[in-house]
């Protein structure tokens, strides 16, 4: 096995001996745990590798392979399951079912090939990761009982910028490199990708193509789509290169085969993206509203004006409450435009325009101009952003003091927003209130487009010990048939995985479904890859179901 010089957790978020502190764990038991009576709960500890029973692997790694095949303890543990509410606490309870048999540190391409056609030949499964950071179930090697093992293919490895064209503004990226250290790379160039998704610490180039992450920017280029020039994708049939070119009309786009995919096709290895010059310029303003929904009609209007902020997100009274921006008695709204050649405070100043004719009131000390990369936040931006960052480790925290914390999320026409809001808070909390008792369902708009919103629902509640899966099941099913119901999508940016299944296959139509069936028969004809996402697993020959 090759050398990992920091090891990442094999629960919870981040890398070992990152987290909250004592202090970080007491205020917040404190802040929580009297709202919902759970002051004097009993703390868990976090599991221990020792304790963790996996199932002994059903296959062995073939001598060719060398060192790039681990068996190892740890590494099949933190490649059995994902970051969703349901994954941490199926971990809290050893419940790690679904090992990889083995774990794959490819160092190059080449190994990428070679486990493809390995995995083929002998039908065993592959399950391609990045940092693992789904919350959709799409990455944890749970493949029914038609493939002799599963492997796990790790492309830490694959972390390097390759080639920058700086007159285009575009470099050739390997896929398996993580969100900080491409930033990193970028930044002695005075370049920058700008797609900083919640799993930013966690999460992987390749991974953001192949689930359509969302990133930084609210409103315009929101996806990774809108920068991916072209691909470079490992299938089990060969290697997929797609031309870079800055547009084509050449017939439908290859690369949006791949996108969206999540593994299913092949392993994405390298792709040319679109880069910006990093901002120097930077205003922002917090704003305050009595009426979310006069809020969320700022929204619209910021949307469909073209000045594009880089940031327009709205927060409900609860979700400001939670994450600590402010005391819950009125909703916020961040607005904050960035450039790398001009001031923007003649954008900043139209929007608060805009806001205040919808009843907004900008915060006394919140207008404000950065012109240094870094420069601190202050205010109820500065606290929502600290939230934000620390979010997955607070998540952790929170599961062990025996809190449900969980999201879901979609998108919905602006038309239809009002109803959709006011219907999906309403059954969640009603679901809420039978399964928990008590909690807590908000809302906050994290995308805008100029036809709608993306509604962003954050749970947290009570739960009983032991019984945590029936109850997020539960209230999960619910918020997910209002969704669908009102019209909505099953997911805006979280991916399908094998959590979302059940509806993505009602939204999906018919004719497409047996398009991308056959599209994976070309490309995966032995059905190795990633089964059970968005599509079943394929049957064995001379089987049926």
């Amino acid at each position: 096995m090759l050398l990992k010089t920091r090891r990442r957790k094999f629960w919870g978020w981040g890398y070992e001996g990152d987290g909250l502190t004592a202090a970080d764990v007491a205020d917040l038991r404190k802040s929580l745990g009297s709202r919902f009576g759970l002051s004097h709960a009993k703390l868990e500890e976090a599991p221990r590798i020792e304790d963790i029973q996996l199932r002994e692997p059903r296959i062995s790694p073939p001598r060719s392979f060398g060192e790039i095949l681990s068996t190892d303890r740890w590494d099949r543990a933190e490649h059995t399951l994902g970051q969703a509410y349901q994954d941490l606490i199926r971990g809290m309870r050893g419940q790690y079912q679904h090992p990889p048999d083995l774990v794959a540190f490819p160092r190059n391409e080449a190994d990428i090939v070679a486990l493809c056609e390995w995995c083929s030949d002998e039908r065993v499964a592959v399950i391609p990761y990045g940092g693992g950071s789904s919350v959709a179930g799409g990455v944890e090697p749970d493949v029914g009982d038609g493939f002799t093992g599963t492997v796990s293919i790790d492309l830490r490895h694959l972390d390097k910028v390759l080639e920058l064209d700086r007159n285009s503004r575009a470099a050739r990226i390997q896929a398996g490199v993580l969100g900080p250290d491409l930033e990193n790379q970028l930044r002695p160039h005075g370049l920058s990708l700008r797609h900083f998704p919640q799993s930013f610490e966690m999460s992987s180039l390749g991974g953001w193509i192949a689930t359509r992450a969302a990133g930084h920017h609210a409103v315009l280029n929101t996806y990774i789509d809108d920068y991916v020039e072209s691909l470079r994708v490992v299938t089990p049939r060969g290697i997929v290169e797609t031309r870079r070119v800055p547009a084509s009309g050449a017939g439908p786009a290859p690369d949006r085969l791949f996108m969206g995919s999540e593994g299913i096709l092949g392993i994405i290895t390298e792709s040319w993206v679109r880069l910006l010059d990093r901002p120097r310029f930077r205003a922002s303003a917090t704003i305050e509203f009595d009426s979310f929904a006069r809020a969320a009609d700022a929204v619209r209007e910021i949307a469909q004006s073209g000045l594009y902020p880089a940031n327009c997100r709205l927060l409900d009274p609860d979700q400001v409450l939670l994450s600590n921006s402010g005391d819950g008695t009125m909703s916020l709204l961040i607005v904050t435009f960035e450039s790398a050649h001009h001031e923007m405070q003649p954008e900043l100043i139209q929007a608060l325009e805009i806001c205040r004719a919808s009843g907004g009131r900008t915060q006394g000390d919140s207008l404000e101009k950065e012109v240094a990369e870094g420069t601190r936040q202050d205010g109820a931006s500065g606290r929502w952003r600290e939230w934000f960052i620390r979010a997955g480790h607070t998540r952790d925290a929170m599961i062990r003091m025996g809190i449900m914390n969980s999201t879901f999320e979609s998108s919905i026409p602006w038309s239809h927003f009002p109803e959709f809001n006011a219907r999906v808070l309403e059954v969640t909390r009603a679901a809420v209130k039978e399964v928990c008792g008590v909690g807590l369902v908000c809302c906050r708009l994290a995308y805008a487009y100029p036809d709608g919103p993306a509604p962003y629902y954050t749970v947290v509640a009570p739960a009983r010990r032991g019984s945590e899966l029936q109850q997020w099941a539960a209230i999960k099913d619910a918020a997910s048939e209002a969704t669908l119901s009102l019209g909505g999508t099953i997911t805006h940016h979280h991916a399908v995985g094998r959590y979302h299944r059940p509806w993505y296959d009602r939204e999906r139509p018919p004719l497409f479904a047996d398009a991308l069936r056959a599209a994976k028969e070309v490309l995966d004809p032995a059905g190795v890859m990633n089964p059970g996402v968005l599509i079943d697993p394929q049957p064995q020959q001379g089987h049926s179901g």
